[in-house]
Protein backbone atom coordinates (compact mmCIF):
# COMPACT_ATOMS: atom_id res chain seq x y z
CA UNK A 1 0.00 0.00 0.00
CA UNK A 2 1.65 3.65 -0.72
CA UNK A 3 2.22 5.59 1.96
CA UNK A 4 0.07 8.49 2.58
CA UNK A 5 1.42 12.25 1.69
CA UNK A 6 2.60 13.81 5.24
CA UNK A 7 1.31 17.56 5.61
CA UNK A 8 2.24 20.10 8.38
CA UNK A 9 0.54 22.80 8.49
CA UNK A 10 0.97 26.09 10.66
CA UNK A 11 -1.11 29.13 11.48
CA UNK A 12 -3.92 26.34 11.72
CA UNK A 13 -5.78 28.96 13.72
CA UNK A 14 -5.14 31.88 11.64
CA UNK A 15 -7.64 33.40 8.95
CA UNK A 16 -5.23 32.05 6.25
CA UNK A 17 -4.25 28.62 7.17
CA UNK A 18 -7.88 28.37 8.43
CA UNK A 19 -9.04 28.34 5.12
CA UNK A 20 -6.14 26.43 3.40
CA UNK A 21 -6.99 23.44 5.96
CA UNK A 22 -10.30 23.34 4.85
CA UNK A 23 -9.68 23.02 1.34
CA UNK A 24 -7.25 20.39 2.33
CA UNK A 25 -10.00 18.26 4.13
CA UNK A 26 -12.20 18.40 1.60
CA UNK A 27 -9.64 17.20 -1.14
CA UNK A 28 -10.38 14.80 -3.25
CA UNK A 29 -7.23 12.46 -2.12
CA UNK A 30 -8.22 13.23 1.55
CA UNK A 31 -7.86 10.17 2.39
CA UNK A 32 -4.25 9.83 0.87
CA UNK A 33 -2.88 12.76 3.03
CA UNK A 34 -1.83 12.54 7.03
CA UNK A 35 -1.79 16.14 8.35
CA UNK A 36 -0.09 17.60 11.25
CA UNK A 37 -1.27 20.89 12.67
CA UNK A 38 1.17 22.97 14.31
CA UNK A 39 -1.25 25.18 17.04
CA UNK A 40 -0.66 26.56 20.70
CA UNK A 41 -4.10 26.61 22.53
CA UNK A 42 -4.83 23.13 23.30
CA UNK A 43 -9.18 22.86 23.34
CA UNK A 44 -8.62 24.13 19.61
CA UNK A 45 -5.92 21.27 19.36
CA UNK A 46 -8.72 18.74 21.04
CA UNK A 47 -11.26 20.33 17.97
CA UNK A 48 -8.93 19.28 15.40
CA UNK A 49 -8.51 16.06 16.25
CA UNK A 50 -12.06 15.45 15.84
CA UNK A 51 -11.84 16.14 12.33
CA UNK A 52 -8.88 13.94 11.67
CA UNK A 53 -6.00 15.92 12.34
CA UNK A 54 -3.09 15.35 13.94
CA UNK A 55 -1.79 18.19 16.28
CA UNK A 56 1.52 19.10 17.59
CA UNK A 57 1.22 21.76 20.82
CA UNK A 58 3.93 24.30 20.43
CA UNK A 59 4.72 27.85 18.66
CA UNK A 60 7.55 29.32 16.15
CA UNK A 61 9.66 29.86 19.06
CA UNK A 62 9.85 25.94 19.65
CA UNK A 63 12.31 25.57 16.92
CA UNK A 64 13.52 22.49 17.91
CA UNK A 65 10.08 20.61 17.22
CA UNK A 66 9.21 22.20 14.53
CA UNK A 67 12.17 21.15 12.62
CA UNK A 68 11.26 17.97 13.53
CA UNK A 69 7.81 18.16 12.22
CA UNK A 70 9.17 19.26 9.20
CA UNK A 71 11.41 16.23 8.69
CA UNK A 72 8.75 14.18 9.42
CA UNK A 73 6.76 16.08 6.53
CA UNK A 74 6.80 15.36 2.90
CA UNK A 75 4.75 18.83 2.38
CA UNK A 76 5.20 21.82 4.73
CA UNK A 77 2.38 24.82 4.47
CA UNK A 78 3.41 27.30 6.55
CA UNK A 79 0.87 30.35 6.34
CA UNK A 80 2.37 32.22 9.50
CA UNK A 81 4.20 35.53 7.91
CA UNK A 82 4.18 37.74 10.71
CA UNK A 83 5.36 36.44 14.13
CA UNK A 84 9.33 35.39 14.04
CA UNK A 85 9.04 34.87 11.01
CA UNK A 86 12.85 34.30 9.80
CA UNK A 87 13.67 31.91 13.23
CA UNK A 88 10.67 29.77 12.15
CA UNK A 89 11.38 29.24 8.29
CA UNK A 90 14.96 28.02 9.54
CA UNK A 91 13.58 25.57 11.59
CA UNK A 92 11.48 23.91 8.98
CA UNK A 93 14.09 24.59 6.80
CA UNK A 94 16.37 22.77 8.76
CA UNK A 95 14.28 19.58 9.41
CA UNK A 96 13.77 19.29 5.33
CA UNK A 97 16.89 19.25 4.93
CA UNK A 98 17.41 16.93 7.69
CA UNK A 99 14.72 14.58 5.73
CA UNK A 100 16.39 15.23 2.18
CA UNK A 101 19.78 14.25 3.68
CA UNK A 102 17.77 10.67 5.57
CA UNK A 103 15.52 9.78 2.53
CA UNK A 104 17.10 11.36 -0.83
CA UNK A 105 13.19 12.57 -1.08
CA UNK A 106 12.91 16.59 -2.26
CA UNK A 107 10.16 18.06 0.47
CA UNK A 108 7.99 20.34 -0.69
CA UNK A 109 7.96 24.00 1.36
CA UNK A 110 5.02 26.28 0.78
CA UNK A 111 5.53 29.61 2.35
CA UNK A 112 3.59 32.60 3.04
CA UNK A 113 4.59 35.87 2.87
CA UNK A 114 2.70 39.91 1.89
CA UNK A 115 3.25 41.84 -0.22
CA UNK A 116 4.31 44.34 2.17
CA UNK A 117 7.62 43.26 1.10
CA UNK A 118 6.88 45.03 -2.16
CA UNK A 119 6.21 48.37 -0.43
CA UNK A 120 8.13 51.81 -0.15
CA UNK A 121 7.95 54.87 1.85
CA UNK A 122 4.49 56.66 0.50
CA UNK A 123 3.06 57.26 3.71
CA UNK A 124 -0.06 57.69 1.89
CA UNK A 125 1.27 60.96 -0.03
CA UNK A 126 1.31 59.57 -3.27
CA UNK A 127 0.94 56.34 -6.10
CA UNK A 128 3.52 54.83 -7.90
CA UNK A 129 3.77 53.33 -11.02
CA UNK A 130 6.19 50.02 -9.86
CA UNK A 131 4.40 46.95 -10.66
CA UNK A 132 5.80 43.89 -9.84
CA UNK A 133 4.88 40.53 -12.01
CA UNK A 134 5.39 37.67 -10.52
CA UNK A 135 6.58 35.92 -13.50
CA UNK A 136 9.44 38.41 -13.35
CA UNK A 137 12.37 36.92 -11.20
CA UNK A 138 15.17 39.54 -12.14
CA UNK A 139 12.40 42.35 -11.02
CA UNK A 140 11.68 40.26 -7.84
CA UNK A 141 15.79 39.87 -6.99
CA UNK A 142 15.37 43.15 -7.06
CA UNK A 143 13.44 44.23 -4.34
CA UNK A 144 15.40 45.86 -1.60
CA UNK A 145 17.11 43.24 1.45
CA UNK A 146 15.59 45.62 3.83
CA UNK A 147 12.24 45.14 2.70
CA UNK A 148 9.92 44.25 4.93
CA UNK A 149 10.81 40.14 6.06
CA UNK A 150 12.72 40.33 2.50
CA UNK A 151 15.60 38.34 4.69
CA UNK A 152 13.03 35.32 4.65
CA UNK A 153 12.43 35.09 1.17
CA UNK A 154 16.16 35.16 0.08
CA UNK A 155 16.70 32.17 2.55
CA UNK A 156 13.81 29.97 0.89
CA UNK A 157 14.98 30.75 -2.25
CA UNK A 158 18.76 29.80 -1.57
CA UNK A 159 17.47 26.67 0.28
CA UNK A 160 15.34 25.42 -3.15
CA UNK A 161 18.94 26.27 -4.72
CA UNK A 162 20.47 23.97 -2.60
CA UNK A 163 18.20 21.22 -3.76
CA UNK A 164 17.31 20.01 -0.81
CA UNK A 165 13.25 21.21 -0.68
CA UNK A 166 11.40 22.60 -3.16
CA UNK A 167 10.31 26.13 -2.51
CA UNK A 168 6.99 28.15 -3.46
CA UNK A 169 6.53 31.18 -1.86
CA UNK A 170 2.97 32.70 -1.47
CA UNK A 171 2.44 36.55 -1.42
CA UNK A 172 -1.43 37.87 -0.72
CA UNK A 173 -1.86 41.20 -0.96
CA UNK A 174 -5.01 42.87 1.22
CA UNK A 175 -7.59 39.76 2.14
CA UNK A 176 -10.47 40.60 2.61
CA UNK A 177 -14.28 38.68 3.75
CA UNK A 178 -15.52 37.10 6.60
CA UNK A 179 -13.84 33.52 6.17
CA UNK A 180 -16.48 31.21 6.83
CA UNK A 181 -16.55 27.10 6.84
CA UNK A 182 -16.18 24.36 9.45
CA UNK A 183 -13.39 25.83 11.27
CA UNK A 184 -14.55 28.99 11.62
CA UNK A 185 -17.75 27.72 12.81
CA UNK A 186 -16.45 25.91 15.34
CA UNK A 187 -14.58 28.75 16.83
CA UNK A 188 -11.00 26.80 15.94
CA UNK A 189 -9.96 29.61 13.23
CA UNK A 190 -9.79 33.25 13.31
CA UNK A 191 -12.63 34.56 10.51
CA UNK A 192 -11.12 38.10 10.29
CA UNK A 193 -7.77 39.73 8.02
CA UNK A 194 -5.25 41.95 9.79
CA UNK A 195 -5.17 44.89 7.58
CA UNK A 196 -8.70 46.30 6.84
CA UNK A 197 -9.87 45.58 10.29
CA UNK A 198 -6.72 47.36 11.82
CA UNK A 199 -8.06 50.33 10.31
CA UNK A 200 -11.23 49.93 10.86
CA UNK A 201 -10.35 49.31 15.27
CA UNK A 202 -8.25 51.96 14.98
CA UNK A 203 -10.93 54.86 13.61
CA UNK A 204 -13.77 53.41 15.91
CA UNK A 205 -11.22 53.88 19.02
CA UNK A 206 -10.56 57.11 17.78
CA UNK A 207 -14.47 58.16 17.12
CA UNK A 208 -13.49 58.96 13.56
CA UNK A 209 -13.28 57.24 10.18
CA UNK A 210 -8.88 57.45 9.66
CA UNK A 211 -6.40 57.64 6.79
CA UNK A 212 -2.76 57.44 6.44
CA UNK A 213 -1.74 61.29 5.04
CA UNK A 214 -3.78 61.78 1.47
CA UNK A 215 -4.41 58.44 0.92
CA UNK A 216 -3.11 58.41 -2.40
CA UNK A 217 -1.50 54.93 -1.85
CA UNK A 218 -2.36 52.05 -3.91
CA UNK A 219 -2.91 48.57 -2.81
CA UNK A 220 -4.24 45.42 -4.64
CA UNK A 221 -6.21 42.88 -3.06
CA UNK A 222 -7.84 39.26 -3.26
CA UNK A 223 -10.67 37.69 -1.66
CA UNK A 224 -9.67 34.74 1.02
CA UNK A 225 -11.62 32.18 0.06
CA UNK A 226 -10.03 32.44 -3.53
CA UNK A 227 -7.03 33.35 -2.08
CA UNK A 228 -7.11 29.98 -0.26
CA UNK A 229 -7.86 27.99 -3.36
CA UNK A 230 -4.53 29.74 -4.97
CA UNK A 231 -2.37 27.65 -2.27
CA UNK A 232 -4.62 24.53 -3.29
CA UNK A 233 -4.33 24.52 -6.79
CA UNK A 234 -0.40 25.72 -5.95
CA UNK A 235 -0.55 21.80 -3.57
CA UNK A 236 -1.94 19.99 -6.26
CA UNK A 237 0.75 21.44 -9.03
CA UNK A 238 3.72 20.64 -7.12
CA UNK A 239 2.85 17.17 -6.05
CA UNK A 240 2.24 16.07 -9.48
CA UNK A 241 4.96 17.61 -11.12
CA UNK A 242 8.37 18.51 -9.97
CA UNK A 243 8.86 20.98 -13.30
CA UNK A 244 5.69 23.47 -11.35
CA UNK A 245 7.85 26.87 -10.88
CA UNK A 246 9.52 27.00 -7.58
CA UNK A 247 13.04 28.66 -6.57
CA UNK A 248 13.21 32.20 -8.03
CA UNK A 249 10.98 31.34 -10.31
CA UNK A 250 8.01 30.34 -7.55
CA UNK A 251 6.67 33.67 -6.53
CA UNK A 252 3.13 33.36 -6.07
CA UNK A 253 1.10 36.79 -5.77
CA UNK A 254 -2.30 36.72 -4.20
CA UNK A 255 -4.51 39.82 -6.13
CA UNK A 256 -7.06 40.24 -8.38
CA UNK A 257 -7.44 43.69 -8.27
CA UNK A 258 -6.27 47.02 -6.96
CA UNK A 259 -7.47 50.13 -4.50
CA UNK A 260 -6.86 53.36 -3.22
CA UNK A 261 -6.18 53.32 0.54
CA UNK A 262 -8.61 57.34 0.51
CA UNK A 263 -11.25 55.31 -1.32
CA UNK A 264 -10.94 52.25 1.34
CA UNK A 265 -11.31 55.10 4.34
CA UNK A 266 -14.12 56.84 2.67
CA UNK A 267 -15.98 53.32 2.62
CA UNK A 268 -15.26 52.56 6.13
CA UNK A 269 -16.15 56.48 7.26
CA UNK A 270 -19.25 56.33 5.58
CA UNK A 271 -20.26 53.09 7.84
CA UNK A 272 -18.91 54.48 10.74
CA UNK A 273 -21.17 57.46 10.35
CA UNK A 274 -23.90 55.85 9.60
CA UNK A 275 -23.84 53.51 12.92
CA UNK A 276 -22.90 56.72 14.51
CA UNK A 277 -19.42 55.64 15.48
CA UNK A 278 -17.85 58.43 13.11
CA UNK A 279 -17.99 62.00 13.17
CA UNK A 280 -18.05 62.49 9.58
CA UNK A 281 -18.76 59.96 6.69
CA UNK A 282 -15.18 61.49 5.06
CA UNK A 283 -11.76 60.49 6.85
CA UNK A 284 -9.50 62.47 8.34
CA UNK A 285 -5.50 61.86 8.46
CA UNK A 286 -4.64 60.12 11.46
CA UNK A 287 -1.75 62.39 13.19
CA UNK A 288 1.76 61.07 13.32
CA UNK A 289 1.21 59.66 17.03
CA UNK A 290 -1.72 57.92 16.12
CA UNK A 291 -0.44 56.37 13.27
CA UNK A 292 2.41 54.93 15.66
CA UNK A 293 0.05 54.24 18.35
CA UNK A 294 -2.80 51.77 15.80
CA UNK A 295 0.26 50.61 13.68
CA UNK A 296 3.59 51.08 14.24
CA UNK A 297 3.91 53.83 11.71
CA UNK A 298 2.75 54.54 8.15
CA UNK A 299 3.21 51.17 6.62
CA UNK A 300 -0.56 51.58 5.57
CA UNK A 301 0.07 54.08 3.64
CA UNK A 302 2.81 52.71 1.33
CA UNK A 303 2.24 51.70 -2.02
CA UNK A 304 2.23 47.54 -2.83
CA UNK A 305 1.22 46.90 -6.44
CA UNK A 306 1.68 43.46 -8.27
CA UNK A 307 -0.13 41.45 -10.71
CA UNK A 308 -0.58 37.85 -10.16
CA UNK A 309 0.22 35.95 -13.46
CA UNK A 310 2.24 33.02 -12.13
CA UNK A 311 -0.85 31.28 -10.63
CA UNK A 312 -3.38 31.52 -13.05
CA UNK A 313 -0.83 29.72 -15.63
CA UNK A 314 -1.63 26.81 -13.33
CA UNK A 315 -5.63 27.48 -13.42
CA UNK A 316 -6.03 29.82 -10.80
CA UNK A 317 -9.01 31.82 -12.07
CA UNK A 318 -10.40 34.38 -9.20
CA UNK A 319 -13.47 36.08 -9.97
CA UNK A 320 -14.03 38.62 -7.18
CA UNK A 321 -14.13 42.25 -7.96
CA UNK A 322 -12.90 45.70 -6.69
CA UNK A 323 -16.81 45.98 -6.06
CA UNK A 324 -16.58 43.23 -4.24
CA UNK A 325 -13.83 44.53 -1.93
CA UNK A 326 -15.87 47.42 -1.44
CA UNK A 327 -18.97 45.63 -0.71
CA UNK A 328 -17.30 43.77 2.11
CA UNK A 329 -16.92 46.78 3.77
CA UNK A 330 -19.86 47.21 5.54
CA UNK A 331 -20.23 43.51 6.98
CA UNK A 332 -16.73 43.92 8.49
CA UNK A 333 -17.22 46.99 9.94
CA UNK A 334 -20.78 45.05 11.54
CA UNK A 335 -18.62 42.35 12.45
CA UNK A 336 -16.15 44.98 14.73
CA UNK A 337 -18.30 46.73 16.34
CA UNK A 338 -20.71 44.01 17.29
CA UNK A 339 -17.61 42.24 19.33
CA UNK A 340 -17.16 46.04 21.42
Amino acid sequence: MASKTTILITGATGYIGGSVLQLLLAHPKRSTFEITALVRNVEKAKLLNTLGIETAIGSLSDVNKIAELAAASRVVVHTVGRCRPLEGARAILRGLKARHEKTGEVPVLIHTVRTSVLTDNAAGLHDTDVVYVDTDPDQIESIPDNAPHREVDVEVVAADKEGYVRTYIVLPSTIYGIATGKLFDLGISNPYSVQIPAAIKASVDRGQGGVVGEGKNIWPHVEIHEQAEAFQIIFDAALSNPDTPHGREGFYFGANGEYKLYDLAKAYSQVLYDLGKGKSPDPTPFTSEEAQKYFGGTWLGNNSRCRAERARTLGWNPKKTTKDFFDSIRPEVEAIIAQK
